[in-house]
């Protein structure tokens, strides 16, 4: 297709991911992705979130390298106070109903990128698999592609909810939570009730945010999943029986270090974190033995009770491990008292562990001197962990991180799963068996992980070549 002064045009791609750091981070990688292959890509994102990159990183400066990307920013609805934290989080999904959707309706029509003289309409639309896009899509004949930013078991935990009604897996009053769950295929040898997605817990079926999260996760358009074949082979098979077309590309963040270095162009990727990285850990872990230090992030969501944070400090400290610990100022429930049971952990903690506010997450765990991830179980920071070789424990706090957790512990044989638990005794034994007693098992598992990982978004690898397939199907949209 030409434009009217016979200029040809690349695919031009929009993406909108879900406000929130995890989904716009990968959504990010996967837009820079499109531009190492000279799309152009309009990027949607909520004002909060634009002026936080603005902030915080040098992301904005950096896409304007790539002439064809652009940031559309757009209200997300809530006011600038709100915590966008916790369960609070789900307050988005309703908001951005309300406000960010029928605005970028009228955006879309108002600036012709359904269609103009001067530019290619979207070739393809890229929508978060937790947006409104499938009305949308089919309402202006747009091609639609969903990016699924959890893991891919989480996506077929909810394909497979008629199944879990039925068995009566759920809901789990009255239940025990450790009895294996016979009615996900793919996952019954390992799955348990306490496994399933965190918002199946309730006592109603009926509860709305469950409600309107099975039916944003179960669609049944084309999908992108940022995973591989080495990681969940066997459930990406199985929503294939359902899916016309899945590209599993991850993880992405290694995909994109592997093109970056096929061009011979700077390997960094470009980040998207809403909080300032305190560097000066890196300097602290330079001043550790190898693999002496557990490293202790529970990401950009959970939230903690003061109880919670004094028993996890309490068996940190009776590992007798190292320790870098990120806390976000809030993090902790409450604000009465915080600050100064910060100051008292740091200044206690001083001999054996570092706390700060946020850290370099990815250059941090592939310090030398890291030897175990006691994680969340956020999919990025779970992928980030694989790729880099790190053993984790993981204590997940909602949505897929129950998943995954399970996953590490059960099926990749590379970390522990605690959930659902906060004593001191557990958190100590834990730490002491991934980085003492059980270390070179959990090590050796977790770097024979990493190169099959590695090798799948190498040239000739998996993720590699759906890569290749996926740019090629868009560019077989244009008409």
């Amino acid at each position: 297709m030409r434009c009217e002064q016979g200029q040809d045009l690349p695919p031009h791609v929009l993406i909108f991911p879900y406000p929130l750091q995890a989904h716009l981070n990968s959504m990010l990688n996967l837009a820079h992705l499109f531009c190492l292959f000279d799309f152009h890509v309009t990027f949607i994102i909520s004002d909060f979130n634009h002026r936080r990159l603005l902030e915080h990183t040098t992301a904005v400066t950096a896409f304007a390298r790539y002439p064809g990307f652009e940031f559309r920013a757009l209200p997300d609805g809530l006011p600038d106070d709100h915590p966008r934290a916790g369960e609070r989080v789900n307050d988005l999904m309703f908001s951005m109903e309300k406000v960010t959707v029928p605005l970028f309706k009228k955006m879309m029509v108002q600036e012709n990128f359904l269609g103009g003289a001067a530019r290619r309409r979207v070739t393809c639309f890229v929508a978060d698999a937790m947006s409104f896009a499938p009305d949308f899509a089919r309402e202006h004949q747009l091609p639609l592609i969903l990016f699924h930013t959890a893991s891919a078991s989480f996506s077929w935990s909810h394909f497979c909810f008629p199944q879990l009604l039925q068995a009566q897996d759920i809901p789990f009053r009255g239940k025990s939570m450790d009895e294996l769950v016979e009615s996900v295929p793919g996952m019954e040898g390992f799955l348990r009730r306490r496994d399933l997605p965190s918002h199946y817990r309730v006592d109603d079926v009926n509860d709305p945010i469950l409600q309107a999260l099975t039916e944003r996760l179960t669609a049944k358009e084309m999908v992108i999943f940022n995973t591989c074949e080495d990681l969940e082979g066997p459930i990406v098979a199985e929503i294939q029986k359902h899916v016309p077309r899945i590209f599993s590309i991850g993880p992405i963040h290694e995909q994109i270090k592997s093109r970056l270095t096929e061009k011979k162009a700077d390997v960094s990727i470009i980040k998207a974190n809403l909080w300032a990285e305190d560097q000066s850990c890196i300097e602290w872990l330079d001043a550790q033995p190898p693999k002496s230090v557990i490293y202790v992030s529970f990401g950009s969501i959970t939230l903690m009770t003061r109880e919670q944070v004094l028993e996890f400090w309490h068996g940190l400290l009776n590992s007798s491990q190292r320790f870098l610990w990120v806390i976000r100022p809030d993090s902790i429930i409450g604000n009465e008292g915080n600050d100064q049971v910060l100051e008292e952990l740091m200044e206690i903690s001083k001999e054996k562990g570092l706390l700060v506010e946020w850290a370099p997450q990815e250059k941090v765990l592939n310090h030398p001197a890291v030897g175990g991830f006691l994680t969340h179980s956020g999919w990025n920071s779970t992928l980030e962990s694989i790729v880099a070789g790190v053993p984790m424990i993981c204590w997940p706090y909602f949505a897929d991180q129950t998943i995954n957790s399970r996953l590490a512990s059960e099926v990749w044989k590379i970390g522990l799963d605690i959930k659902d638990t906060c004593d001191r005794l557990i958190i100590e034994k834990a730490v002491r068996d991934l980085m003492e007693v059980r270390k070179d098992e959990f090590l050796e598992n977790a770097e024979n992980m990493a190169k099959f990982v590695k090798k799948s978004v190498s040239k000739g690898g998996s993720s590699y070549t759906n890569m290749d397939n996926l740019v090629q199907y868009i560019k077989s949209l244009i008409i």
